[in-house]
């Protein structure tokens, strides 16, 4: 069986970092980009089993690249990751499959992760 595999698009290196790390422990195959074209590209490439995504991104944000991944494969499963709640509001922000307010406590995320995969 091969693993599943997660893209993370974030613009912040120590997320990127932290969330590389603590997924790869949970024994899946990890990709990162840092900003929404990047994650298009490589989303356009070889689609992942899911994708994290922040939406506070120079350049295309969260949003943006949430419809546009949604377009092309409606059934990719997609977790809004941003520090600001606000953002749960935005109507963009309801085609996600889930929404988790960014935290170093990593519990929420990776049970979403989970269930989302499962």
């Amino acid at each position: 069986m091969s693993l599943k595999r997660i893209l993370i698009v974030d613009d912040e290196p120590a997320i990127q970092m932290l969330y590389h790390e603590e997924f790869t422990d949970e024994g899946y195959a990890v990709e990162t980009a840092y900003n929404g074209e990047e994650g298009l590209a490589s989303f356009d490439g070889n689609p992942p089993d899911l994708v994290i995504l922040d939406i506070n991104m120079p350049g295309l944000n969260g949003i943006e690249v949430l419809r546009r991944m949604k377009e092309q494969k409606p059934d990719l499963p997609v977790i809004l990751n941003s520090a600001y709640q606000e953002f749960k509001q935005d109507l963009g922000a309801w085609a996600s499959d889930a929404y988790v307010v960014k935290s170093y406590d990593m519990d929420e995320l990776k049970e979403t992760v989970r269930r989302l995969l499962a």
